[in-house]
């Protein structure tokens, strides 16, 4: 069990991160408009805080052009 706390660890201090919805996905492709409706996000402007990992790294990176992320400190 050792390893899951320190994934818990690890997990709560990597922290959060701000991503807000810039661009339409409006003639984007369908996997680009999908990944940022897995983001969470859905009308221009709005704000997801979602943790940091490389799951939602990976997100940001594909729809980058279309999103602005900040890290977050509570």
């Amino acid at each position: 069990m050792l390893g899951n706390d320190n994934a818990k660890d690890n997990q709560e201090t990597k922290g959060m991160l701000k991503i807000t919805l810039k661009r339409s996905t409006i003639g984007r492709p369908k996997d680009q408009r999908a990944t940022v409706r897995a983001l969470g996000l859905r009308k221009l402007n709005q704000s997801r805080c979602l943790p940091d990992n490389p799951a939602v790294r990976g997100m940001i990176g594909k729809v980058a052009h279309l999103v602005d992320a900040e890290e977050v400190t509570e």
